[in-house]
């Protein structure tokens, strides 16, 4: 007896709580050189996502492609980041890239221009994706954003 009412307590709280869809995917934003020396470049930015729901879940990057002037320089992969119940959050979305890959024969075009203009092209494209109970779904990201830098 003590069992049926664990199991039907386990139940009924599992069935209170609501998840009526996946957390939303707001935006990439502030997307910045967090450090610069003669060896690497660290850019960043930050996926924004609002979960509705009165459970969690688990959100996973895997292999999102960085792009400095339509050339691909990175790929951003994370472990798994915890999702909130009916909260706002976001995950940061590092990468370090070596200048040496920057300053390659492929790229040196651009950089010249990137060098007049002051400004790098920077994007971020991939997939996010959201795990629950054996429930996932995708995200995409393919954002474009174009960094000034300074000289």
């Amino acid at each position: 007896m003590k069992k049926f009412i664990i199991l039907l307590t386990l139940l009924l709280s599992m069935w209170s709580c609501t998840v009526t869809e996946k957390p939303q995917f707001v935006g990439l934003e502030n997307i910045k050189v967090l450090e610069s020396n003669s060896k690497y470049i660290t850019f960043g930015a930050d996926a924004y996502f609002m979960n509705p729901n009165d459970l969690g879940g688990t959100l996973k990057t895997d292999e999102i492609k960085v792009y400095i002037n339509d050339n691909e320089v990175a790929q951003i992969s994370t472990e798994s980041f915890d999702v909130p119940a009916k909260n706002e959050f976001s995950i940061p979305l590092k990468t370090k890239i070596p200048t040496d890959s920057l300053f390659s024969n492929k790229n040196i075009g651009s950089l010249v221009g990137s060098l007049f203009s002051k400004s790098v092209k920077v994007q971020y494209k991939g997939d996010i994706k959201y795990l629950f109970l054996g429930f996932s779904y995708d995200y995409e990201i393919d954002k474009t954003e174009n960094i000034k830098i300074k000289i």
